[in-house]
């Protein structure tokens, strides 16, 4: 039988309904389409796409099932080596990894590796009403700080060897960046909430309201409540801005910030104890997925005109090309090659009490042109001079990174971290503080989140091997 050369199409709502409801974008495969594009694959002796994947997931084995029909068992080979299969289906850039590796792709479209997972993963949730069955204890204690994709991942591989695992997060939701900073209508909450519940049904106890450096300390975990080992997964939530003038104006929000008041603190609602600015215009600058979130976001809270400002071309714009064609298509203008000198204020002298005083009117920007490579090997913009102009809006999200949160480095003694503030480990996440091991964003800087999960699995390899005494 001919191989079809093009991946199926994902399902997705028309852009003129999305852009207006946080429903989810992506619907889907069917049955039928899963079973069609799983008979794609090759099943290549080599499995090059097994390598592409940070958590080690047996692709072609489990599209295997998916063509036997056996959707569950499909499941459970994912599952063997990923704790979050239907965040993963949706969130992870497997246009770079599995997917660039297929071999079916040098020729024709790669196999669709992450809508197959994902749709694996929808069936089991739907179809399964078995809980899993948590292993006998081995007698170890282990605590994770932060329960974002590297603490869960590292949470589920340890309680499936028998440890005890109690997860302290900060916020009052588990999940980390799954919940605080996707939104809804790319990986819906639901969603997440069953994957947590699985690892509780593993025996893994959350913990959440528990800022680690502030309600307890690491040297706490160890000394009065009996843990052997600690995974630090804390992430990456300290924003970064331009220092440029105006960023102090009302009206002006990190990405981090803006995206948690919507997500998790229910900002959308009317009347919100957390509420953000909606409606009108709103710039975001930066141009990385979480821009691409911010921006979609902000368009259905309700503001008029959404503008990506990012000092780059379309071909060095960071963010997953599904996510920029969808932000397109939803009528985001991409106001490439600008980057922003300054933000400008309404100021009414003559009354104090006018209440635009100090919130945001423009953004003045100057037009940029690619010049020789950077370090990163892409193009360095070069400000044009003479170019500088306004946009008018009234709000403005920055999104250019973040960098692990000092708390935990400042209230750690041998904690040793680098000149960004990210955690140093060695190669199996063993921190310079004995039994003290680290992985994810709170490492790297704000990466990926099958990266976070990848280290969160070595880490919980590690810790297995020291306090099993393998």
């Amino acid at each position: 039988m001919a191989i079809n050369p093009k991946k199926h199409e994902m399902p997705a709502q028309d852009p003129k309904v999305r852009a207006h409801n946080f429903d989810e974008v992506a619907l889907g495969y069917e049955e039928a389409t899963a079973l069609a594009e799983a008979e794609r694959c090759l099943n290549c002796k080599n499995r090059p796409c097994v390598e592409g994947c940070p958590v080690n997931v047996q692709i072609p084995e489990f599209i295997q099932k998916v063509k036997e029909g056996d959707f569950e068992g499909a499941y459970q080979i994912i599952s063997e080596t990923s704790s979050l299969p239907a965040v993963c289906g949706r969130v992870c850039p497997q246009e770079t990894q599995c997917e660039e590796k297929c071999t079916l792709g040098i020729k024709f479209d790669p196999v669709g590796i992450g809508r197959l997972e994902r749709f694996v993963a929808d069936w089991h949730n739907e179809h399964s009403k078995e809980a899993p069955v948590a292993p006998e204890l081995n007698g170890h204690k282990v605590a994770i700080v932060g329960a974002g994709p590297a603490g869960l991942t590292c949470a589920g591989d340890l309680a499936k060897k028998g440890y005890k695992v109690s997860i302290f997060e900060a916020l009052h939701t588990p999940g980390g960046v799954l919940v605080y900073g996707i939104p809804e209508f790319r990986l819906p909450k639901a969603i997440v909430a069953r994957e947590v519940e699985g690892l509780k049904e593993l025996g893994v106890e959350v913990v959440t309201n528990a800022v680690i450096g502030k309600t307890l300390t690491i040297d706490e975990l160890f000394d009065e409540m009996g843990f052997e080992a600690v995974f630090v997964g804390s992430g990456a939530g300290l924003p970064s801005f331009m220092n440029i003038p105006g960023e102090s104006l009302r009206g002006v929000y990190s990405a981090n910030e803006y995206l948690t008041r919507s997500n998790l603190m229910k900002a959308y609602r009317d009347n919100p104890d957390t509420p953000i600015m909606k409606g009108g215009k709103v710039a975001v600058v930066g141009g990385g997925n979480v821009a691409m979130d911010a921006a979609r976001t902000a368009l259905r809270l309700g503001a008029e005109k959404v503008y990506i400002i990012y000092r780059r071309s379309m071909e060095e714009l960071p963010a997953r090309a599904e996510e920029v064609e969808h932000a397109e298509e939803e009528g985001i203008d991409f106001r490439l090659l600008n980057n922003p000198v300054e933000i400008l204020g309404y100021e009414n002298p003559d009354d104090p009490r006018d209440p635009k005083n100090g919130t945001v009117r423009a953004i003045r920007c100057i037009k940029m042109e690619l010049g020789e490579p950077d370090d990163s090997g892409r193009r360095r913009p070069v400000p044009i001079k003479g170019s500088e102009f306004e946009l008018e809006v009234d709000a403005v999200i920055m999104s250019i990174g973040t960098s692990p949160n000092p708390l935990i480095k400042d209230t750690t003694e041998g904690l040793e971290v680098n000149r960004r503030g990210g955690i140093v480990v060695d190669e199996g996440g063993l921190t310079s503080r004995k039994a003290v091991y680290a992985g994810g964003d709170a490492v790297t800087g704000a990466a990926t989140v099958i990266s976070a999960m990848g280290a969160g699995k070595v880490a919980a390899a590690s810790i297995d091997e020291a306090l099993s005494g393998k």
